[in-house]
């Protein structure tokens, strides 16, 4: 890192909760947040919103007639940015940046849209704008009011760090000196859930803890998805405000074997997490935040290139999958907060049914998030 950046908010929406008080006493329960929910014929595990949460979509929905017809993606995206700008106090005047990315995108209103155009053979007016991509942070920017650059990307599971990256790259340019980033996902839709559970890594178990991320010695796929949005509000310097700090950044992506394929000790994540430890000491890292979404493989890859990287001593790890489930493209926002809670006040959360030791003080935590394909994003903050 070149200049040192401020994470001074964080605004989020998830199963856990729509603020950080809220967040961080979830985080200390040992319950999972994950119920039942029936797609077409058949009962599936997510993790959804809450019903306050679910009401104040709503609202925001209700409040201009051109959000009703937004996806999700959209208005949960838009209710964190919200809580974000007010938690850091910027105002449209500061022209700051926004990046928020999603995984899938629209997929209710595509879904809709497209049994539609099946049905009727004809497509819906809005089909095109409200399903577009680009227009997660095109509406963040028009609710906003800011005048800034604004981009959305999809790079699968990592989105969200990839959009901190950006952050960091453009606030270190000295093209702007604040950036908002995340993630947003809405993926709890019978296809989406399908497309899962062709790929054998949906969770059907029946036992206490359905999603058993971090747990290397299971013999099943474990993946459960949930829903939300988080986003970190990116500022040049160390501010009086600061919840935390960037330290380093790092990326990598892996030689493809497969649309879905991840190395045995997954080199891209040794590559990203070197790089993000620039000139620090392994040894000072505390605590991982892992991606670890709950599959036999990916958690047990990540592992082993935890192994290899801090090979004197391993940090504490925990990934917060088992308690939320996968959110995709929002998953690494969701991490981040995770990470920042942890610092804020210095308590680390373990996962229930793995053994870990618990870190005598927290001052440096490192975050991981990795996609389909090997698109590995590491962030090392500190206190």
């Amino acid at each position: 890192m070149i200049k040192p950046i401020s994470i001074t908010a964080i605004g989020s929406i998830s199963p856990l909760g729509d603020s950080l008080e809220e967040v961080w006493a979830n985080y200390k329960k040992q319950q999972h947040f994950f119920q039942k929910k029936s797609f077409d014929s058949c009962e599936e595990w997510v993790a959804s919103l809450s019903k306050k949460s679910i009401a104040e979509i709503e609202t925001l929905k209700q409040s201009d007639s051109k959000y009703k017809n937004l996806d999700n993606t959209v208005l949960f995206a838009l209710l964190a940015s919200r809580k974000a700008i007010k938690m850091a106090q910027w105002n449209a005047q500061d022209n700051f940046g926004i990046n928020m990315g999603s995984s899938r995108g629209a997929t209710a209103l595509f879904e809709k849209y497209h049994q539609e155009f099946l049905e009727e053979s004809k497509a819906s007016t809005l089909s095109s704008p409200t399903t577009t991509l680009g227009n997660i942070s095109s509406w963040l920017a028009h609710d906003l009011q800011t005048q800034g650059p604004e981009i959305s990307h999809s790079i699968t599971c990592s989105t969200a760090l990839h959009a901190l990256l950006n952050g960091v790259a453009w606030i270190q340019s000295g093209m702007v000196n604040k950036f908002m980033v995340g993630g947003s996902e809405a993926p709890l839709t019978p296809f989406t859930i399908a497309q899962m559970k062709a790929l054998k890594i949906y969770s059907n178990s029946k036992e206490e803890y359905p999603c058993l991320a971090l747990d290397l010695q299971k013999s099943r796929n474990t993946m459960i998805l949930g829903e939300g949005a988080s986003v970190a509000c990116l500022e040049e310097g160390i501010k009086e405000n600061s919840l935390a700090t960037i330290l380093g950044v790092g990326y990598a992506t892996e030689i493809l074997k497969h649309n879905i394929s991840i190395s045995s000790d997954a080199e891209c994540f040794q590559r990203s997490m070197k790089m993000a430890l620039g000139g620090s000491n392994p040894e000072d890292v505390d605590v991982i935040v892992m991606h670890a979404p709950g599959t036999i493989k990916g958690d047990l890859s990540e592992f082993k290139a935890i192994e290899k990287v801090f090979c004197n001593k391993t940090p504490s790890l925990t990934t917060n999958k088992w308690k939320v489930g996968h959110t995709f493209g929002a998953s690494g926002a969701l991490s981040l907060e995770f990470a920042v809670l942890m610092l804020l006040n210095q308590e680390f959360i373990g996962v229930p049914f793995v053994e870990s030791y618990t870190p005598s003080k927290i001052k440096k935590i490192m975050v991981n998030a990795v996609g389909f394909g090997g698109n590995a994003v590491s962030v090392l903050l500190s206190k």
